[in-house]
């Protein structure tokens, strides 16, 4: 932390719409005879892939954990929370850790063995006590001490990151969110956290890293039933201009577990909003929906 100035933010010409060559240029080059001798075996080692997902006790993350818990005879589910009480309220059970992203050694025992990593780790900004709507004006907001956006949309991110990358994960799947193209952007000011400046520094250094990713940019997130709408990918923060910007969180955590599925998803990232429930054709085809987009950041 220390290394890290909090005076001086990053700026958008820091993120290059590209990351640096890496295993992601190399999957792609892979012959298909290869693959499907790859493919099995992998299926002859073991026929489940072991996912954590990070942020398990906030409420997208606790739906992945809880899909992924459901299909157990594709994925050996792991979830990691900060408190013993996060860990209760999302049944209590062993493949459930306790640890702070912002001190690594506490992840490692949840992070060793996986093959792929679902990071839905985020500041959350609390609102000041005192605001009395009654009386007009605007709520204040302000993070707990230790855990602002820098401390953990990018430090411990990056930490979640370099110890899944010397764990040899395979895959992760980062879920951040749109407007990073904004840095006037509104949620940039609560609390004066740059929360999109921190998550927007953290997706390219994921980019960097030389691991198949997913950066998913969910949009404003619901809490309303999934799987009954169109979903709509996009880039730039293009989707915000139009009227189709908000998204149901199961939607978001359908879109973790579809992109651990297929090499359409990797090495991407893009935006993430839904047509009004009633409008359009609900999505089942997600290797359609990642094709649609080639973005690499």
């Amino acid at each position: 932390m220390a290394s890290l100035t909090r005076v001086l933010l990053p700026t958008f010409s820091q993120f290059p719409h590209h990351p640096s060559t890496s295993t992601c240029t190399k999957n792609y080059t892979i012959s298909s005879t290869t693959r499907r001798r790859f493919s099995v075996f992998s299926m002859s080692e073991s026929n489940r892939t072991t996912v954590l997902v990070t942020g398990a006790g906030g409420r997208t993350g606790q739906i992945v954990y809880k899909k992924l818990k459901e299909r157990s005879t594709e994925y050996i589910a792991r979830g990691l929370v900060r408190t013993e009480e996060s860990k209760e309220k999302i049944g209590g059970e062993d493949d459930v850790f306790i640890g702070d992203i912002r001190n690594t050694e506490t992840i490692l025992p949840a992070i060793q063995g996986i093959d792929a990593l679902v990071i839905l780790t985020s500041a959350v900004p609390k609102m000041k006590p005192g605001f009395d709507p009654t009386k007009g004006g605007r709520p204040e907001f302000f993070f707990e001490e230790g855990a602002n956006p820098e401390q953990v949309d990018w430090e411990g991110q990056k930490n979640q990151i370099d110890a899944a990358k010397a764990a040899g994960v395979k895959q992760i799947v980062l879920v951040g969110s749109m407007g990073g193209t904004n840095i006037n952007h509104p949620l940039n000011s609560l609390g004066n956290g740059n929360i999109l400046v921190w998550k927007r520094k953290a997706e390219q250094y994921l980019a960097d890293s030389g691991l198949p990713y997913t950066i998913i940019r969910a949009g404003g997130l619901q809490d309303k039933e999934g799987g009954v709408r169109e979903l709509l990918i996009g880039k730039d923060d293009e989707l915000l201009q139009t009227e189709t910007k908000t998204i149901a969180r199961p939607d978001v955590a359908e879109v973790c577990i579809q992109a651990l599925q297929f090499e359409e998803a990797k090495c991407k990232a893009f935006d993430l909003a839904s047509k009004p429930e009633g409008s359009g054709t609900p999505t089942k085809d997600f290797k359609a929906l990642f094709s649609q987009v080639n973005t690499r950041f």
